[in-house]
């Protein structure tokens, strides 16, 4: 598992006009190929009359699985256009078709490439990307006495709260990345005089939005 990635948020879309072809950009975050596969033909099935359905997609920790498709247009002038701004903007896990209804005007090979490239960095920016970062979920239990103390603490430091448990005990569990778990558990010591119990749970992927 990568300690973070960036992808999109979710489903996202957008529309612009070059030389009165319509260009809808659909964005959507997908994790196999069967998924981008799926979102692609939902396009395509809602656009049939349009004249060109393009799309590509880039999955895998590794971008393993890389496809772009022309359909229709010039080789190469739209597919691969579409997922050199992926490879760009650095996205993962993400699949964008582009509509284009022909508005009478013939772009070029240069101007595909151009308007096929944009509209895929003016979907995704409306969609919006986000990063995300693997975290360990850290569980530390405490007695009540400790938890006004802990609660401020937490807040107002690098490490995000998931949630707060008010059992026997209180049990907080906390977001911490996997670098800084050790560091952590010697801070809840510290601020508790020992009196605590801090043991690693699950690891996951934490969203933040990426401002890049």
């Amino acid at each position: 598992m990568l300690p973070s990635y960036l992808t999109v948020k979710g489903y996202g879309e957008n529309e612009m006009i070059i030389d009165k072809s319509r260009f809808i950009a659909y964005v959507s975050r997908a994790e196999t190929e069967e998924e981008a596969q799926e979102f692609i033909q939902t396009i395509k099935k809602e656009h049939w009359n349009a004249t060109h359905n393009c799309s590509a997609y880039l999955i895998g920790e590794h971008d393993e699985i890389q496809k772009a498709n022309d359909d229709g247009e010039p080789s190469g002038t739209a597919g691969v256009p579409i997922l050199e701004v992926l490879k760009k903007r650095k996205l993962k896990d993400t699949v964008v078709v582009v509509t284009r209804y022909f508005g009478g005007i013939k772009l070029g090979a240069g101007g595909l490439i151009r308007a096929y490239g944009k509209a895929t960095s003016e979907g995704i920016n409306a969609t919006g990307i986000v990063e995300r970062k693997l975290m360990k979920v850290m569980h530390t239990n405490i007695d009540y006495t400790w938890l006004g103390k802990l609660e401020n603490e937490l807040r107002s430091s690098i490490y995000n709260v998931k949630e707060i448990h008010y059992l026997d005990a209180v049990e907080i569990e906390t977001y911490v990345e996997e670098s800084q778990t050790d560091a952590f558990k010697a801070w809840m010591v510290e601020l508790t005089n020992g009196q605590c119990i801090v043991r690693e749970g699950e690891r996951l992927y934490l969203e933040e939005m990426f401002e890049g």
